[in-house]
């Protein structure tokens, strides 16, 4: 029985491992790739600000990618702002990324595209539309780095409407060959309508930390990182200004 349920084991195994190749290879074969990542996170943080009420968030995301540039993708967690709904966020997005042949050794990515910010289990509209621009440089200073710049539009934003901005910037770096790295990243918005809550129309956000990836399993990531925005938060109760002041977040990310 015992080597019964063995050889059971290895064949389900195995012949998993050989559906998993057929598919890869028949993708492979019209241009196409897939990749995806789940994680888990002590807080859900959107440009520095809790989606969860700064509770844990279970998180996905897959992306199917062209040999032309093209991909779609859709990406996933469980949200929570304090009210009957919504509980989920499912982000589908399209786009397009390219090398900028600059020079023979200057090639940074470009990534355009546009991302639904959806709540499906939502009764009223929550749900808004965003264009990105992103412009990723490898190799900046250290090899192994990379320094992202993008920017973001929305004439919707966070479903309140008005013209919003997005502009970022984000470095990060491995310390060697130690399996940690660095990162940091600075943020900011402006829109036409004040919709914050403290009544401005515009914040910073920021994110600095350190990662690890785990070396005795493949794909697998843990981040520590303190994550902020500077929205004045006179008057707010202490879970709203929780939820966007300056605070420690973990991140366990397996990637495949």
């Amino acid at each position: 029985m015992k080597f019964s349920t063995k050889a059971l084991t290895l064949a389900v195994l195995s012949s998993t491992a050989t559906m998993a190749m057929a598919e890869d290879n028949a993708l492979s074969k019209l241009g196409l790739s897939f990749s995806g990542s789940a994680a888990v996170t002590s807080d859900y943080r959107f440009r520095g600000m809790t989606q969860t009420l700064s509770d844990p968030a279970v998180q996905a995301g897959f992306t199917l990618s062209h040999s032309s540039g093209l991909y779609a993708a859709l990406w996933g967690s469980n949200v929570n702002f304090g009210e009957a709904d919504p509980h989920l966020e499912l982000d589908p997005s399209i786009g397009y990324t390219t090398a900028l042949a600059l020079s023979p050794t200057f090639k940074p990515t470009l990534d355009v595209g546009v991302v639904e910010y959806n709540y499906p289990s939502a009764t009223s509209k929550f749900n808004w539309t965003e264009f990105y621009a992103k412009l990723i440089f490898a190799d900046v200073l250290v090899k192994g780095s990379s320094l992202l710049t993008n920017v973001n539009y929305t004439n919707d934003w966070a479903a309140v409407g008005g013209n919003s901005w997005n502009f970022n910037v984000g470095y990060s770096a491995p310390f060697g060959d130690t399996g940690f790295g660095g990162l940091a990243n600075v943020g900011y918005t402006t829109m036409d309508k004040k919709a914050l809550a403290d009544g401005n129309d515009n914040y910073v956000d920021w994110k600095v930390g350190v990662n690890y990836a785990v070396k005795s399993i493949p794909g697998v990531t843990a981040e520590l990182a303190a994550v902020g925005t500077n929205i004045d938060t006179d008057g707010f109760t202490n879970s709203a200004k929780r939820g966007v002041e300056t605070g420690a977040v973990f991140t366990l990310t397996k990637a495949f």
